[in-house]
């Protein structure tokens, strides 16, 4: 028997009444292991924070009734979910201040109804609808990196997983140490107030951290036997010193043995410090837990403290994991609204194929004490995509190195490399909220 042949379709804002058919299709498109009442179950109360007005369907109307069922979980009032993307609103950390980033998630398209341009129409509509709410930036975590870079999205970190034998968590001698500051180990639940101190604190200094809101602290310390998958409950190790709260490990631990010998492992979810102290407080906690061979971390940044303060710190085994994604939705607001570490007027020529509005010539003017970014019809002194200035935007990566590979041309010698030392950032930009 033929199959029936896909009916059109639309696009159109989403609400509560979608979100089953959306769980559905998404789910699917990703492959989630999940049953779909788990991930609705675990998604519901991110949307109901934020409410679902950032939520896009694509719903395919007039599909032959006999082809439906009650029981096809992606059938609404107007036809079927085929396609859906969202988003979250956040609060980043950029250079120059906080600001709010719409934070792109829940993107998927049935399988049957790929290559039929939903995707395109969905992404081009939410960046439409972000830019119309004012957010300058969208980010977002890359299931397949192919797809988002057509979409004028790059990847903005550099972030890893490390895995360490204990005996080689040695830190040198001159590690920073306060002898005032003490560890109480409990659940994780119970030290949330604590948590959300330390977190706060240390995202308001660290490029590429979001704030956490309650649903997603919610989400963060869920300690479901599911999410455990064979480790313990989640504990945490919080750091005290005179005035509070000064860092916090949330973690694991697995319990094994091998020919009778004890060959545990400490699984780290987060380790966050306010001081250099902290962290190697916290950090010699995990390493001296009895039973342990093996500490494991979920996520680094690329100058994360274990790299400078290990006695050997090449026994760490770090592999490149999971980079957040960048995308300047205004580009005008976005670069006036950064800080550069050096002086810089140059004339951007930019092309954006999905957001129109950028495309054009600007003329950058910074200095330490501020920004401009206007229209100009004076020649450029860089072409470039959208892409480019995303992949740059959190200073963790050159624009030197698209240069010297093709990816953007330099119409003014010395151009690309003035506008690389304007964009520096002395950290690497790092972000541990998934969503």
């Amino acid at each position: 028997m033929s199959q029936a042949e896909p009916q059109g379709w639309t696009v159109r804002t989403g609400g509560r009444d979608d979100f089953t058919a959306v769980v559905e299709t998404v789910g699917e498109a990703l492959l989630a292991p999940d049953e779909r009442a788990t991930s609705q179950a675990r998604l519901s109360p991110l949307f109901e924070e934020n409410g679902f007005d950032r939520l896009l369907v694509a719903v395919e109307a007039d599909w032959p009734h006999r082809h439906r069922t009650t029981e096809d979980e992606r059938v609404v009032g107007d036809g079927r979910v085929i396609g859906s993307v969202s988003s979250f609103p956040f609060q980043m950390t950029l250079p120059g201040g906080t600001r709010s980033v719409a934070g792109v998630t829940g993107v998927g398209v049935w399988p049957t109804r790929r290559r039929q341009g939903v995707l395109s129409a969905l992404m081009r509509q939410q960046l439409a609808d972000v830019h119309a709410r004012g957010e300058s930036l969208a980010v977002l975590w890359a299931s397949e990196g192919s797809i988002y870079g057509r979409f004028g999205y790059a990847p903005a970190t550099s972030e890893y997983t490390g895995r360490l034998a204990t005996s080689h968590t040695g830190l040198r001698p001159d590690a920073p140490r306060d002898p005032a500051l003490f560890v109480e180990l409990t659940h994780a639940s119970r030290a949330r107030a604590d948590l959300e101190l330390v977190h706060a604190a240390v995202t308001a200094r660290q490029v590429g951290r979001l704030r956490r809101s309650p649903a997603f602290w919610d989400s963060a310390l869920r300690d479901l036997a599911d999410d455990r998958e064979g480790r313990s409950l989640l504990k945490a190790a919080v750091v005290h010193g005179m005035e509070g709260p000064v860092g916090y490990a949330l973690y694991r631990t697995r319990n094994r043995w091998e020919d009778a010998n004890p060959c545990s492992e400490v699984h780290v979810k987060e380790l966050l410090a306010v001081t250099p102290a902290a962290w190697t407080t916290l950090f010699e906690h995990l390493a001296s837990r009895d039973l342990v061979a093996r500490l494991v971390f979920d996520g680094m940044a690329g100058d994360d403290p274990a790299h400078f303060l290990l006695v050997d710190p090449q026994r760490l085994v770090t592999t490149y994991d999971d980079s957040l994604w960048v995308r300047l939705v205004d580009v005008r607001t976005a670069l006036a609204e950064r800080s550069y570490a050096a002086p810089v007027d140059l004339v951007l020529e930019v092309t954006d194929r999905h957001a129109p509005w950028n495309e054009g010539r600007w003329r950058l003017s910074a200095d330490a004490s501020g920004a401009a970014c206007e229209t100009t019809r004076d020649a450029p002194d860089v072409s470039l995509d959208v892409a480019r200035l995303g992949a740059v935007h959190l200073g963790g990566n050159t624009l030197t190195g698209f240069l010297r590979n093709g990816l953007l041309v330099e119409h003014t010698p010395g151009a690309v490399a003035a506008w690389d030392a304007a964009l520096f950032r002395p950290e690497s930009p790092f972000c541990d909220q998934g969503f």
